[in-house]
């Protein structure tokens, strides 16, 4: 039986249209015929096209439900997923907000009747650096009731580390304790997160939505929506192809470790990026090593597999995860003692997944170890250079990663493939990661003062360039650390040729083993701390990068000591004047 039509054969279309919108129609849900109509009314405001009479609705307009997102990001993840949400929340009659950790009022949080988070985990267990602040107050005693608050948690995470989602877990069992409804369950989301993530989306604003519509007409932010969906053509990229042109080793022969500074070309131009932006690198594994799981699995003969384990599937990352799913593909009774017993974390600490295979033997097929491994991720690292000085290229700073555990020697996915497998002519698929949270002052006199120990240079040296480039006023200041002034001072000669042509005002060294003492980038910044609080008190930015667990810590501590010595502060004072730092975006952090 076929269904009637609902435009009628009077309706200012011909057959065809009137075809295709009639199927549109009869599918959608009332909420999505209601936005539609104030959709296309707005349009015509926009455009200033003539009135039209209009029949009467059949209910009065209402307003379009609050939803706040509110996201804790690091590497910028996180905050794409918010833009996510928000752009089809708006879709489906929410009026949608986006607040970033940093920015959160946590005292007025109950007044939100609608709340997404999305929260990553960083480290160890650990909030994202611009998260500490609100976060803490959140899980204080100072927080306050969240009663009558409908929430949903997702959370990010990286299931080589312990503490998998352990952010997002805390989120959500706080909310709830303060009174919060959770009206849908927590995911968790490995780096593989999209798909996860975008049924959750679906599912959350589901669970968010009115039980029932309250009008005919939703309310729509057209020029909200307009700078959304235009931001997020800005930062989706897709990966592109580029050439290696250089690849130098930064660090002399002598030197025990080994930078490669690799510089890529792009047929079609460079992608657009901007300094403080990563590139996304999609490597390759160890050939030697993806043999080694195929022998030790019994499947040397499968060339598929073998070219699917090279690049497609991470074979180095074992987690509690990994091993329960290779008890649920083998059931192997060993290898669950190691779950039933709790001994997984301590057995898995320096082991990969070659360890696993060959320490519990097992027959297993390439179905297997599809299911054991996730997809290999890309790995991002921070843009060395800036477009503005030299043109359709990116330059990336890659320290290769070499150790031994448990009598094997190991070695970074991707910092190796660069190192000992990507010569000049070799292609690389990459992508751009955007920063829009280390980014240059807007205004182009502001000081800046930069700590980069090791890699943590390579936006350092972007930024100056830009900043030589476009003949910006304000004064640029860097730190850099490392082990050898002889053999590890990496960029030497370009920071020598930047003092002489000023766009460098000066650099603070720290060579950690060159004298008896170890001396970092924190020690040189407190024996400055006179000329550091006189930068930061004439309006200076402050940036760091680099190693999270220790140096990005030292160093803020570094400042705050500097503060309460120069200005006579208590400690707490002084952590205020830094707090206050970071609140007003001047303290920027990009640290792994």
């Amino acid at each position: 039986m076929s269904r009637p039509a609902l435009l009628p054969r009077t309706a200012p279309f011909g057959d065809a249209e009137r075809a295709h919108l009639d199927a549109a129609l009869v599918a959608a849900t009332p909420l999505q015929r209601a936005w539609l109509t104030g959709f296309l009314a707005g349009l015509d405001a926009a455009a200033g096209a003539p009135a039209v009479e209009a029949a009467a609705p059949a209910a009065p307009p209402r307003a379009a439900e609050p939803l706040t997102i509110v996201f804790a990001s690091e590497s910028g993840n996180s905050e794409k997923l918010a833009g996510d949400v928000a752009k089809l929340a708006r879709k489906n009659g929410f009026k949608p907000k986006t607040v970033d950790f940093a920015d959160l009022d946590v005292a007025a949080l109950g007044r939100e009747k609608r709340l997404v988070v999305i929260a990553a985990t960083w480290g160890e267990g650990e909030p994202p650096a611009r998260a500490v602040r609100a976060y803490g107050e959140l899980m204080g005693e100072g927080a306050p009731r969240l009663d009558g608050v409908k929430f949903g948690v997702l959370a990010l995470g990286d299931t080589s580390y312990a503490e998998f989602c352990a952010i997002g877990k805390r989120l959500d069992a706080r909310l709830a304790e303060l009174g919060a409804e959770r009206v849908l369950d927590r995911v968790d989301c490995d780096l593989d997160f999209d798909k996860p993530a975008a049924e959750w989306i679906k599912g959350a604003l589901k669970a968010l939505a009115p039980a029932e519509p309250a009008g005919n007409v939703v309310a729509v932010d057209f020029a909200r929506a307009a700078a959304v969906d235009a931001d997020e053509a800005e930062v989706s990229r897709e990966p592109v192809t580029a050439e290696v042109i250089e690849h130098v080793n930064l660090n002399s022969s002598r030197s025990d470790k080994e930078t490669i500074h690799l510089a890529l070309a792009f047929e079609d131009g460079a992608p657009a990026y901007e300094p403080g932006d990563s590139l996304e690198l999609y490597p390759e594994n160890d050939p030697a090593l993806v043999d080694q799981i195929l022998k030790a699995a019994g499947l040397e003969g499968d060339a598929a597999l073998r070219q699917a384990l090279l690049a497609e599937r991470d074979i180095t990352t074992l987690s509690s995860a990994t091993i329960e799913r290779f008890v649920k593909a083998t059931g192997h009774e060993e290898a669950r003692r190691l779950i039933d017993n709790g001994e997984v974390r301590a057995w898995i600490e320096g082991r990969h997944l070659v360890d696993l295979i060959e320490t519990y033997p097992a027959k297993l097929t390439a179905a297997h170890l599809s299911e054991i491994t996730r997809p290999l991720p890309p790995r991002a690292y921070s843009i060395a250079s800036s477009r503005k000085e030299v043109g359709d290229e990116a330059h990336l700073t890659i320290a290769a990663v070499r150790y031994e555990t448990h009598g094997r020697a190991r070695s970074g996915v991707a910092s190796v493939h660069v190192a000992d497998r990507i010569r000049n002519g070799a292609k690389l698929k990459v992508r751009v990661k955007p920063n829009r949270h280390f980014r240059l002052p807007a205004d182009p006199a502001t000081d800046v003062i930069m700590v980069g120990p090791g890699t943590g240079v390579a936006p350092f040296r972007a930024f100056v360039q830009e900043r030589r480039a476009s003949e910006a006023p304000g004064r640029n200041w860097l730190f850099f650390g490392d082990r050898h002034f002889t053999h590890d001072f990496l960029y030497q000669l370009e920071w020598q040729d930047a003092l002489e042509d000023g766009s460098l005002a000066r650099i603070d060294v720290a060579f950690s083993r060159d004298q008896p003492e170890k001396i970092y980038v924190q020690d040189r910044l407190f024996e400055h701390r006179r000329q550091l609080v006189d930068w930061l008190d004439g309006g200076a930015h402050f940036y760091v990068c680099g190693d999270a667990k220790a140096m990005a810590k030292d160093v803020r501590a570094a400042v705050v000591r500097a503060y309460a010595d120069v200005k006579a502060l208590s400690s707490e004072a002084a952590e205020a004047a830094v707090a206050a730092l970071e609140k007003a975006r001047r303290y920027q952090q990009d640290v792994y």
